[in-house]
């Protein structure tokens, strides 16, 4: 089936481009979610009427998408939760998640807009795209920890803690009691 793009889709186009697609692909995606219009004559004049202003809606979008990159990109957020002494979380951190610690953190985004390749089910430092346009993306750090002082030191480590032994185990204990021996 032949549409034409109202926006970009990652691998798929660019605005304005008559694609071929899988009938099943534009009728559940493209279609509903208003990103495509098949490609017929009708709709190929309707859309040459409304290009310039599908275009100009884009460019504002994305300078408004722009705007909130620059307060995201690079934020690091801590997201609390249970795990057994392996480090395996009781569950996963969902994209749900990671949104609600985004807009705790001072910048209102949708679950939608993180992509979550990989589920995250131990603690420990993540990577997690935030697509805030089809144009541009940044990067969140999830820090998925027991604790907010047991964060604090994954932080500072570049990585999980996790503790089998005792001695690791008073390291770490140092560690949080340091950190909040610097932070009083």
């Amino acid at each position: 089936m032949d549409v034409i793009l109202l926006e970009r889709v990652e691998k798929l186009g660019q605005l304005g481009q008559v694609v071929k697609v899988k009938a099943g692909y534009a009728r559940n995606f493209l279609l509903p979610k208003k990103k495509a219009l098949r490609a017929t004559k009708e709709n190929l004049a309707y859309f040459e009427g409304q290009k310039a202003q599908l275009e100009a809606r884009n460019l504002e979008l994305k300078k408004e998408a722009e705007v909130v990159a620059t307060k995201v990109d690079g934020l690091a957020v801590v997201v609390v939760r249970q795990a057994a002494e392996s480090g395996v979380l009781y569950g996963s951190v969902t994209s749900r998640d990671v949104a609600d610690a985004v807009t705790a953190a001072g910048t209102t985004i949708s679950r939608a807009q993180v992509a979550i390749v990989d589920p995250i089910k131990t603690l420990g430092l993540f990577k997690v795209k935030v697509v805030l346009h089809p144009e541009v993306s940044v990067f969140v750090t999830v820090n998925v920890a027991r604790s907010v002082e047991e964060a604090a030191v994954q932080a500072q480590r570049g990585g999980m803690v996790v503790g089998n032994d005792e001695d690791e185990e008073d390291d770490v204990a140092e560690e949080v009691e340091a950190t909040e021996e610097a932070e009083a």
